[in-house]
C-alpha cells in the first residue's frame, strides 16, 4: 500500500503545480491565436480567386473602359471583410447565442427577402428577382438568409438536447425556420440558393445527433418537393432536362453549360494558360459569376481544377476540425453551419459547372464576383475563427 503521508505529499505538490501555472495577478488568460489551417486556405482561395476573376472578366469590361472593374469591386469587397473578420474574431461567439440578437438576425433576414420581392425595390435580372439596391450598393438578402438561418439552427439544436432523437417535435419545429427561408427565397425564383439553405440545416441536425432514418425520411422529403417544383413548370422541366445532353438543346436552355463542357475540354490536362481561354470572349455567358470555375478549367486545365477543389477541401477540413475540438455544443454547431455554409456552396457550383447538376444560378465562393457576398463569408469565418481561439485558453 501507498503510504497516506506520500499521497498526501502528491496532492500537496499537485495543487502547488495547479497555482503555479495559474495566472499571475495582474496577468490577464487570452485566446490563443486563430487557427491557422481556416487562416491559409482562405487566403489561398481569395489570391486564387482574384487572378482568376480577373481572366474572366478583363476582356468584357475592357471595353467598357477598364478591365479592372470586377477585380476592383471585389478587393473593396475583400477589405470590408477583412475588417469585419478581424472584428468578429475577436467578439465571445456565444454573444450570437442571445434570443434577442437571433431575432434580431431572423427579422432583418425575413423582411429582406419580403422587400426583394416587391416592384420597384428588388432588382429583376433574367427573370428573377435576387437584388437590392440601396444607396449605391447591390447585395442578394439570400445571402444575409444563410448565416442567419445557420446561426438559428446552432442555438435550437444545441437547446434541444435528447430531443433530437424525436422526429415530429425535436426535428421538424427546427425545420420551421428553413422552411420559411425555403419558400421565400424560391418565389425569387432561386431554387438552388433556396436548397442549400435546407441541406445545410439538414448537415446540422446530422451533426446534432440525428437518427440515421430521420435523415432518409427528410432526404426523400426533400427529394419529392424538388422534384415537384422543378416540373411544375415548362422552362424548369427543360432546364432540368437540358443538363442530361446540352448539346441538344444548344440554342436554348443547354447553350450556357454547352459553352462551359467545351472550354473544360479546351483546357485539357494543363490548360490554355492564364488569359488565353476564349469562351469568355461572348461565348460563355457571365463567366465572372455563376460559371467562373470554367474558366478555371479552360485556363488552367484538369490539374488547376484540382487544386481549387483540394483547397476547398483543405478549408473544409479545418474548419470542420474547429467544430469537432469545441467543447460546447452551440460554438461546434455554429462552426460547422458556417463550415458547410460555404463548402456546399462551392459543391453545388461546382456540379452545376461540369454537368453533374441542373443549370442553376448560385456563385462560387472566393471566386465569383460579389463584394457583398464575400465580405459575408468572411464576417462568417471571423465568428468561426473566434471559436477556435475559444477551444483552449493560453496565459498572457
Amino acid at each position: 500500500m501507498t503510504p497516506v503521508g506520500t499521497i498526501t505529499s502528491r496532492k500537496r505538490s499537485r495543487r502547488w503545480a495547479d497555482r503555479a501555472l495559474a495566472p499571475m495577478p495582474g496577468i490577464e488568460p487570452r485566446m490563443k491565436p486563430a487557427d491557422k489551417g481556416v487562416l491559409i486556405s482562405l487566403a489561398l482561395l481569395l489570391m486564387a480567386g482574384m487572378v482568376v476573376l480577373f481572366s474572366a472578366s478583363y476582356y468584357v469590361f475592357q471595353d467598357q473602359g477598364d478591365a479592372f472593374t470586377k477585380v476592383k469591386q471585389q478587393l473593396f469587397g475583400i477589405a470590408a471583410g477583412s475588417a469585419a473578420m478581424f472584428v468578429l474574431s475577436r467578439i465571445d461567439y456565444n454573444m450570437w447565442r442571445k434570443p434577442w440578437v437571433i431575432v434580431s438576425m431572423l427579422a432583418a433576414s425575413g423582411a429582406l427577402l419580403i422587400l426583394v420581392l416587391v416592384p420597384g425595390i428588388g432588382q429583376r435580372l433574367n427573370g428573377s428577382r435576387r437584388w437590392i439596391h440601396i444607396v449605391g450598393v447591390s447585395f442578394q438578402p439570400s445571402e444575409f438568409a444563410k448565416f442567419a438561418v445557420a446561426l438559428y439552427m446552432a442555438n435550437a439544436l444545441a437547446r434541444i438536447g435528447e430531443g433530437i432523437l424525436s422526429f415530429f417535435k425535436g426535428i421538424i419545429p427546427r425545420l420551421i425556420v428553413p422552411g420559411i427561408a425555403f419558400l421565400l427565397i424560391l418565389e425569387q425564383p432561386n431554387l438552388s440558393t433556396a436548397g442549400s439553405i435546407v441541406i445545410v440545416a439538414i448537415i446540422m441536425i446530422y451533426i446534432a445527433g440525428a437518427k440515421f432514418r430521420h435523415l432518409s425520411l427528410l432526404g426523400v422529403m426533400g427529394a419529392a418537393v424538388g422534384w415537384y417544383y422543378a416540373t411544375s413548370a415548362e422552362y424548369r422541366l427543360e432546364r432540368l432536362t437540358s443538363f442530361r445532353d446540352p448539346f441538344a438543346s444548344m440554342q436554348d436552355e443547354g447553350y450556357q453549360l454547352s459553352q462551359s463542357l467545351i472550354a473544360f475540354g479546351s483546357g485539357g490536362l494543363f490548360g490554355m494558360g492564364l488569359g488565353q481561354g476564349r469562351q469568355k470572349m461572348a461565348y460563355l455567358p457571365y463567366p465572372e459569376s455563376d460559371f467562373i470555375f470554367a474558366i478555371v478549367g479552360e485556363d488552367f486545365g484538369l490539374l488547376g481544377c484540382i487544386v481549387v477543389v483540394a483547397l476547398y477541401l483543405a478549408f473544409i477540413f479545418a474548419g470542420m476540425r474547429v467544430a469537432l475540438n469545441c467543447q460546447d455544443k452551440f460554438g461546434c454547431l455554429l462552426a460547422a453551419g458556417i463550415t458547410m455554409m460555404i463548402g456546399v456552396q462551392a459543391l453545388l457550383n461546382m456540379g452545376v459547372v461540369i454537368g453533374l447538376l441542373p443549370t442553376t444560378g448560385l456563385p462560387l465562393p472566393f471566386f465569383s464576383a460579389g463584394g457583398t457576398s464575400i465580405m459575408i463569408f468572411m464576417a462568417a469565418i471571423g465568428i468561426l475563427l473566434n471559436i477556435s481561439r475559444s477551444n483552449e485558453m493560453v496565459v498572457a
